[in-house]
């Protein structure tokens, strides 16, 4: 009898560990979709001002959060380069936790998808955006509001199921 009750402790563990491995990471839920884009107001990684949630509003964006250091930014940025020359949906990038003369070389050597760049040097707005690492991609409304998260690399698939339906109006 002493032994049923760790016995039924470790069956409930490995259940739960086994369910939390067919789990994808990368459907991480954001207590931000529904809602406006948080307060902030960044600078601008050209040092023209500061960007802030009201330049997000007035078309869809993208808003993406890269960085120079980050492996998997590379993989997605070609398909940024590619939405930003078709003119599919206007993106802003925030630097997330760079060295602004590390992102500088970075996009003159890969190129810039970019409308407007701001800088997180430190990862605070980060933070209310609820990032947990990069890249991640959010998807607003023209009003401003967040209507889907990307974690992980932004790819042709992820791009036709998940963005460009809730572009169009519905849901994937």
């Amino acid at each position: 009898m002493r032994f049923l009750l760790p016995a039924a402790a470790l069956l409930v563990l490995l259940v739960l560990l086994g369910i939390g491995l067919t789990l994808d990471p990368r459907t991480v839920p954001s207590p931000l979709i529904g809602k406006p884009a948080p307060a902030f107001a960044l600078p601008r990684l050209d040092d023209e001002g500061t960007l802030s949630p009201a330049e997000l509003t007035g078309t869809p964006v993208l808003v993406n959060f890269f960085a120079s250091w980050c492996t998997p930014c590379l993989e997605e940025h070609p398909l940024l380069m590619r939405l930003s020359r078709e003119g599919a949906i206007r993106l802003v990038g925030i630097n997330y936790k760079d060295a602004a003369d590390d992102a500088r070389r970075w996009l003159g050597r890969h190129g810039n998808p970019y409308a407007v760049i701001a800088r997180d040097a430190e990862g605070d707005a980060g933070l209310d955006w609820g990032v947990y690492g990069v890249p991640e991609t959010y998807l607003l409304d023209a009003t401003g509001v967040i209507l889907y998260k990307h974690v992980g690399p932004l790819t042709e698939t992820v791009w036709a199921a998940q963005f460009l339906p809730r572009l169009a109006g519905g849901a994937p």
